[in-house]
């Protein structure tokens, strides 16, 4: 058991002078507190200077390194207020760490999956046991020479019948003209003698097709029952296997217990089982936000302010800078985050207020079938959970005897720049079909939060959502959909590149994946809240767009310069 001074780290520089926040960090969406900026860049020279653990971070700093197996991590740490008033911090690590759960420094798990004492361990060892046992028997020579027995006799059996059957085919359009040539040529006596003597070869021809069915019917059951006695014996391992993991991922799942400022526990299964899908994810409970916590809670320690950084290389599909702060992932973290603080003055969500409200929609052309306007940053394109206030709501209202959608593409919240918006359904439909075929053509403007050392390329990234932590995306060779991009350098200044953006498909956040991703231009756009670091606004513009009017087929080109 690790008591409060184990884990309770010092500040190293004097912090009385830096005013403590009035509430605690919305995990979620926030901006550092200076004491989790002191406390991050302390443990972050721990982390390069302690020797008791080795790491594969994926660090150009660490010269033994491999990147094919570097594996980065989520750090977090939580400024507390100790009993006697003193304020210091927890330092946390998701998931394992140089492949343990408890390190020296760092706040231990809310459960020891791996502990000597833990039940896991046992049963996880009787799983093991039977997948042994389920690869020895599937891998037996008698099943592999049964299975072959069987699909032999299977193949011989369908080539038999199969002759058989084209025979008797044949026969049969030889009876047919026999009987059609007997018409003819036979008296009325003589044709009924011929009918029952074809008749008689008819039947014959059945009677062989059946005993030839039944032959191979008794050497197939033969072979598949003695098939059946090895694959039944491996399907009854593995139906013990799936009821004993169900069994210890259920128990597993109740022994992280997660604490309130109340007092207040609740287990994993009680924690999700509001979710939309009730189970609660792998890896649940294993983040560093939920270990420091509990660690605070059940040592009375008061929870001040709180972060999390990425150290190390960055993973193949997310979007993780070395060093870089990030909020608390949705999938994994919100629920029991939820739960946890309860009770608690936390910041209020900004993600619940409306940037937009204040901010106006420049239409800058119009006519009786569509507008082109420029949306502000901060302003919907459609209502959302929270907000109603959208470009489509405030449309519908200033034109209410449009008989259209209104809306044919979108903008990000964040992304300022032009929208085709369609008041007929008629333009609607043209213009989708122009979206669909690719002929409409747009340029954004970006300010990226580094320098570009070439001056142009081509990014071919697939996406899709990241199921944990909506609405961010990934990056996903195996299951994403193609997103296509160019690039092009405008200006380099003070450390940042200004750059035009060319989607050629239209993917949730492409440009902004495209810009952030190591594989693409491996630098995020400046104010990118979900990729990068919060600003006060995403420098991302759309600035130009080409068209064909739908109703005309005018070619129209349209431009507004960014405000940045």
């Amino acid at each position: 058991m690790h008591s409060a001074q184990q884990c309770f780290i010092n500040f190293q520089q004097s912090v009385s002078d830096i005013e403590l926040p009035e509430r605690f960090t919305f995990p979620f969406y926030y901006k550092p507190h200076p004491l989790c900026e002191i406390a991050a860049a302390e443990l972050q020279q721990h982390l390069k200077s302690q020797n008791q653990w080795q790491h594969n971070f994926g660090l150009e700093d660490h010269l033994n390194d491999n990147l094919e197996t570097a594996d980065g991590k989520m750090f977090g740490v939580l400024v507390v207020e100790n009993s006697e008033g003193k304020i210091g911090y927890l330092a946390g690590f998701s998931g394992k760490l140089a492949n343990q759960s408890v390190l020296p420094h760092f706040v231990p798990p809310v459960f020891d999956t791996f502990g000597d004492d833990s039940f896991y361990l046992a049963e996880q060892k009787i799983i093991n046991n039977i997948n042994a046992e389920i690869e020895l028997l599937s891998a037996s020579p008698e099943l592999q020479q049964i299975t072959d027995i069987v699909a032999d006799l299977t193949a011989k059996s369908q080539t038999e019948l199969s002759t058989l059957q084209t025979e008797m085919a044949a026969a049969k359009k030889q009876r047919k003209q026999q009987r059609v040539t007997a018409k003819s040529e036979l008296n009325e006596q003589q044709y009924e003698a011929l009918e029952i003597e074809l008749a008689k070869k008819s039947v014959i021809y059945k009677i062989k097709l059946r005993d030839l069915k039944l032959h191979w019917q008794g050497q197939l059951e033969s072979a598949q029952l003695e098939l059946d006695k090895l694959t039944n014996q491996i399907e009854q391992l593995k139906k013990q296997r799936k009821k004993m993991s169900a069994r210890a991922q259920k128990k597993l799942f109740q022994q992280y217990r997660f604490l309130n400022i109340n007092g207040e526990q609740q287990d994993l299964t009680e924690i999700f089982s509001d979710t939309a899908h009730q189970v609660p994810p792998s890896g649940a409970g294993e983040c560093a936000a939920p270990k420091m916590l509990q660690y605070a809670f059940n040592h009375n320690l008061k929870p001040i302010a709180m972060a999390e950084f990425w150290w190390g290389a960055s993973p193949k599909s997310e979007i993780k800078k070395h060093k870089n702060y990030y909020p608390s992932c949705t999938g994994k973290c919100q629920p029991i985050l939820g739960h946890m603080l309860a009770g608690m003055e936390v910041d209020e969500n900004p993600l619940l207020a409306n940037p937009g409200a204040e901010k106006k929609i420049d239409i800058l052309y119009e006519d009786e079938h569509i507008l082109v306007i420029n949306k502000p940053a901060g302003l919907l394109s459609v209502a959302g959970k929270s907000i109603k206030d959208s470009v489509q709501h405030r449309l519908r209202q200033q034109f209410p005897d449009a008989d259209g959608p209104l809306i044919v593409h979108r903008l990000d919240m964040a992304t300022s720049g032009l929208m085709v918006i369609a008041l007929t359904k008629r333009a609607n439909k043209n213009l989708q079909q122009q979206f669909v075929t690719r002929e409409v053509k747009k340029r954004y403007v970006a300010i990226v939060d580094g320098l570009i050392d070439q001056d142009e390329g081509e990014i071919n990234l697939p996406m899709r959502g990241d199921y944990y932590d909506l609405p961010k995306q990934l990056v996903c060779f195996e299951h994403g959909k193609p997103a296509f991009s160019k690039w092009q350098v405008v200006e380099r200044k003070g450390g940042q590149t200004k750059v035009y953006l060319y989607p050629k498909t239209g993917r949730t956040h492409q440009l902004r994946v495209h810009c952030a991703h190591h594989l693409g231009l491996n630098t995020p756009i400046v104010g990118d809240s979900l990729y990068g670091i919060i600003e006060p606004r995403l420098l991302l513009h759309a600035e130009s767009i080409t068209f064909e009017h739908p109703i005309t087929n005018k070619a129209m080109h349209i431009q507004v310069d960014e405000e940045f």
